[in-house]
């Protein structure tokens, strides 16, 4: 397996596990994020994300923008930040797909609540990090082993759309 498949299949699977990212547009001169929980449904999909239509995201999006998504996974082994498009996608379809008890607290009105917003967030590439751990390097000094040759191993820009 390549470097930078093992990187993509570590990155998909912390994220169907962990779900939260800082998301945000990328054209803002401010750089603003929020934390929002991603749906995911298979690798290499769009992330959705469900929001208000008084968001400043969703107010901020009018057709295709680019945007950003910075991610940790809970065990901090896996960091990343993933670039894309995003854009407010209303079909109904997915929304069923995707709506669960999670979502509907936040909306009283359920999946026909007005203030409903689903976007889709398109991934193209990826930075992606895995740590390694600064004790474990220390260790591997004491051996005789560069830590920073198996580190340069753990990083790499990943493709992530189809």
């Amino acid at each position: 397996m390549s470097k930078e498949q093992e990187l993509k299949e570590k990155l998909w699977k912390a994220l169907k596990s962990d779900k939260t990212v800082m998301l945000g547009l990328t054209a803002e001169a401010d750089g603003d994020s929020r934390p929002m929980t991603a749906q995911i449904e298979e690798e290499g999909d769009p992330l959705w994300f469900f929001t208000a239509s008084d968001t400043e995201i969703a107010q901020k999006i009018s057709g295709e923008e680019r945007a950003m998504a910075t991610f940790v996974s809970k065990s901090h082994d896996i960091f990343a930040t993933i670039h894309g498009t995003i854009e407010i996608d209303s079909d109904r379809k997915v929304i069923d797909r995707l709506w669960n008890s999670f979502i509907a607290a936040w909306f009283e009105k359920g999946k026909d609540d007005p203030k409903l917003v689903l976007l889709r967030f398109n991934p193209e590439h990826a930075q992606v990090w895995v740590d390694a751990s600064s004790f474990m390097a220390g260790i591997k000094l004491l051996l005789g082993f560069d830590p920073k040759k198996e580190y340069r191993d753990k990083t790499g820009d990943v493709r992530l759309s189809r």
